[in-house]
């Protein structure tokens, strides 16, 4: 089977709560863990799309809506559908593993990391499809 979700691709969510929203592959599991015996993926996406803005806009105004709100979870490969996209987000590769989802402060931790690099991406104005929400 050729490997699809590769660190880096764009998917979108297809089951369950975040179900229309898009992730990138963190790390991938092809042949499952002990933990969870299926293929899946350790993924970041955008649980809150940052909103659009205008030129009028202030700087107070802007910082609010600039705002993204991330989560990070471990997905079965039959509840995501790949896109043709890419996301090099060197900095994630480190920040989240299968070892945060045991601790409720690591995985704080991490979001808060994934959030600061997002927002990064999206102000510098770099793949400005995947900060889009899904029209459907």
């Amino acid at each position: 089977m050729v490997k699809v979700y590769k660190p880096g691709k764009v998917a979108i969510v297809l089951q369950g709560r975040h179900a229309g929203k898009k992730i990138v592959v963190i790390k991938q599991a092809d042949d499952g863990t002990k933990e969870r015996p299926y293929p899946h993926a350790i993924v970041a996406g955008i649980e809150r799309y940052p909103r659009k803005v205008t030129k009028r806009m202030g700087a107070k105004r802007l910082a609010a809506r600039n705002k993204v709100k991330p989560f990070i979870k471990a997905i079965n490969y039959s509840h995501l559908f790949p896109t043709r996209y890419t996301l090099e987000l060197e900095g994630l590769k480190g920040t989240v593993s299968s070892e945060t989802f045991k601790e409720p402060s690591q995985r704080e931790d991490a979001k808060k990391t994934v959030k600061k690099l997002l927002e990064e991406r999206y102000t510098s104005g770099k793949n400005k499809w995947f900060f889009t929400p899904l029209r459907f």
